[in-house]
């Protein structure tokens, strides 16, 4: 994927730290409420994204323009990872990741986790685009990965301290190099909170 359509897809991918924003501001329940809502959106329209005839039949009857659903498909094709043109979108991940680890870790792992899963992933796939020298087998880089194990030291360590911030960007750092399954959009998440949480962060 180029430079261009990886910054698009990173964009998109950043409006993931609404949900540690929202925690932030208005608490627990209504972060697991705006992710909820958001869940079932993406759930109800992941069959008309990977479904051609469903989009056909859609166009149709909403009578929306072709050229209009051409650009936008083609939009959502340029960005799309191969793995999601045939099947579950990475923000479905991301979303059921965001809220298990809401629900089920204290606010400061919830919330440096999503971030760090968040920003950590877009800082390593932009640096390592960019200035990537240093590249291993599956194309990852040196690079990229310093920048989110940067990144998410700079995260967490105002949350949770110095000592649990290295030992859960690291964690995060080795889970998005190998891009642990299902996807690691859902594993990078988990990951980090289960570090922290068992490292004692309560």
């Amino acid at each position: 994927m180029s430079l261009k359509l990886e910054l698009k897809r990173k964009a998109l991918h950043m409006t993931g730290l609404s949900v540690p924003l929202i925690y932030l501001a208005l608490g627990k329940s209504a972060a697991i409420t705006f992710v909820l809502i958001f869940l079932i959106i993406f759930l109800a329209l992941e069959p008309f994204r990977l479904g051609e005839g469903l989009r056909i039949k859609v166009k149709e009857k909403l009578g929306i323009p072709e050229e209009v659903t051409e650009k936008i498909e083609r939009e959502i094709d340029g960005i799309a990872r191969e793995r999601e043109k045939r099947g579950i979108g990475a923000h479905i991940y991301f979303t059921i990741a965001a809220l298990l680890v809401i629900y089920l870790f204290p606010r400061e792992v919830a919330i440096g986790s999503i971030s760090v899963a968040t920003l950590g992933d877009a800082m390593a796939a932009i640096i390592g685009k960019s200035y990537g020298r240093h590249r291993f087998k599956n194309g990852k880089s040196v690079e990229g990965s310093l920048a989110y194990f940067i990144t998410g030291l700079l995260i967490l360590t105002p949350l949770v301290g110095l000592k649990m911030a290295l030992l859960a960007s690291l964690v995060g750092m080795i889970v998005e190099f190998y891009g642990l399954p299902p996807d690691d959009n859902f594993s990078n998440q988990l990951a980090i909170a289960i570090t922290l949480y068992l490292a004692g962060v309560r």
